[in-house]
Order: C-alpha cells, then sequence, then structure tokens
C-alpha cells in the first residue's frame, strides 16, 4: 500500500518565529518536520497517518555548529555531513562524527538532522549513544522561552519524550573536556551502514596510573530508548581493568540491558553481543593505558 499525500497538510513558515507562533497558536495539532527521512518511510509504505505537519526545512536558525572554548552547540537542523564535514566535530567529539557516517545513505546524511534522530525516540538511534557519553545538554525551545536539560532526562519512554506540545529542540551542547579521555564506539547490524543496529556501544574513559577514574558507557538498541549503562559503570570505576574486571562488568551489562525481540534480533543476542563489545571496549583502553 502506498501512501497519499491528499490526506495529510504541510506548512513551510521559513523561520523559526514563524514555526513556533504556529506551535503556540495550536498545540498539539502540528507535528514538526525536519528533514524527513523517518517520516517519508512511513509515508511510502503507507504506515503514516493522516496529520498536519509543519516543516523546519529551510529554517537557518535551526541549522549551525558554534564552537566556543568550553563547548560546542549544534542547531537541532544540522544535517548529519554537516557533522562529519566540521572539524571542530572531527576533532573534538570523532565518537559523534563516526556515528554520522553509519546514517543510511550519503543522500540520507544530507538531509537527515540530529534534532530529529534524537526527537524520532528510536532505541536503535546511531546519534544517542555517543552524545549521552559526551554529556549532552538539550536546549528547548517555545514561543514562552528557552530551558535547558540534560540529554539523559530527554527520553521517558519508547519513543516518547518531555517535549511539550508547543516546543521545539533548539540546540545540542558538548562540553569540550573529552581530549584526555580514551573513546570507543562500535555498531552491530546487518551492514556497516544503511542499517538499522541491533547493538550500539560508546563509551568514554579517563584512565590514570592504571585505575578507572571516569567512565560513561551508553547503548541503543537496549533498552526501550538510549541508555547510560551506570550499574555497568559503577561496576568498574576505581577499578584497574583485567580479566576479572571485565567480567563483573559484563555480567552488570547483562543485568542492566533489557533489549526485546524483535525481526532484527532477539534479545538474549543482544546482551550477548552487547558484552562481547564490552569486553573489547575494556581491554582496548587497558592496552591504550599500558602504551601511553
Amino acid at each position: 500500500m502506498r501512501g497519499n499525500a491528499e490526506i495529510h497538510a504541510l506548512v513551510a513558515p521559513g523561520s523559526l518565529a514563524g514555526v513556533l507562533s504556529l506551535l503556540a497558536a495550536e498545540p498539539g495539532q502540528w507535528t514538526p518536520l525536519a528533514g524527513g527521512t523517518e517520516l517519508m518511510v512511513a509515508h511510502a509504505a503507507g504506515r503514516l497517518q493522516p496529520g498536519r505537519f509543519v516543516s523546519l526545512w529551510g529554517v537557518q536558525e535551526l541549522r549551525f555548529i558554534t564552537a566556543e572554548s568550553a563547548s560546542i552547540a549544534i542547531g537541532a537542523g544540522t544535517t548529519f555531513s554537516d557533522l562529519r564535514a566540521s572539524s571542530d566535530i572531527v576533532a573534538d567529539f570523532p565518537l559523534l562524527a563516526r556515528a554520522a557516517g553509519w546514517i543510511g545513505s550519503i543522500a540520507n546524511q544530507c538531509r537527515a538532522t540530529l534534532g530529529g534522530n534524537l526527537v524520532n525516540g528510536s532505541p536503535a538511534a546511531d546519534s544517542s549513544p555517543a552524545l549521552l557519553v559526551y554529556d549532552a545538554e538539550l536546549e528547548l525551545i517555545s514561543a514562552r522561552g528557552l530551558r535547558r536539560i540534560p540529554y539523559g532526562e530527554f527520553h521517558i519512554g519508547y519513543k516518547r519524550t518531555v517535549l511539550a506540545a508547543d516546543e521545539l529542540l533548539f540546540a545540542i551542547h558538548l562540553p569540550r573536556r573529552f581530549q584526555q579521555h580514551r573513546l570507543y564506539t562500535r555498531k552491530v547490524g546487518t551492514r556497516r551502514a544503511m542499517a538499522i543496529s541491533k547493538v550500539a556501544l560508546a563509551a568514554t574513559a579517563w584512565i590514570r596510573n592504571g585505575v578507572v577514574h571516569d567512565l560513561r558507557l551508553a547503548a541503543a538498541s537496549l533498552g526501550p530508548y538510549p541508555i547510560r549503562l551506570k550499574q555497568t559503570e559503577s561496576a568498574v570505576l576505581g577499578q584497574s581493568i583485567n580479566q576479572s574486571t571485565i567480567l563483573t562488568a559484563q555480567q552488570a551489562l547483562l543485568s542492566e540491558a533489557q533489549p526485546i525481540d524483535d525481526i532484527r534480533s532477539t534479545a538474549d543476542y543482544r546482551r550477548r553481543v552487547a558484552a562481547n563489545l564490552l569486553g573489547e571496549c575494556l581491554e582496548q583502553f587497558s592496552t591504550t593505558e599500558a602504551q601511553a
């Protein structure tokens, strides 16, 4: 069954003020449409329910990468090709730059936006694990004003976020303090790109004198939304990385992860693969530390 465009309404105010005014006047009645890569798949398959959409494409106030001494701000309308082309992102946030290369095809990367990837709320979102381990903050905007929250508090259920009916995601803020951290990320899917992840893991760690003093682990496809693995982190913090520590961390992850069975994988497969990725990650951190 193919989608029928005539059952939908689409407006394009062309400015941030115009979009916010519309959302304020009729809260909950309009769905913001950014790159549209997710919605167009549903439309083509005839699964997109009749709706009213307000286009964010071409709203330049949402498309920027601004580097300051302590942080980088990324507009929600920034595309994944923009992220890959940014020298600041590649240099200071390589996990995000790498994840940007996993988003579908090159054509998709030129259209899909970072904000859209987050607001869509998929448990398998490619950019989310990197943003979680980089301690991202989100800036939300409405006609009422601005507010900022940690990204870790944004998702509250499957495909559910804290966004109010009249709000947009305006920007993503990343602190520039991970230059001395060990970094790891890996996606497991049917293909390296153009495939939804079965499991993805990202990590940052600061290790001094062989002891893990700071560790952030985040995963996609291990819960109803992208998650920080805080129990697993606690099993490693303050420890030196050895085989005993790795086994303890893997057991913590197997307990903490709550994946589902679906058409791509079973929950058991996801847990086991995630535990293997964690082992690979910690072994790499240990080897890097030993060579430093």
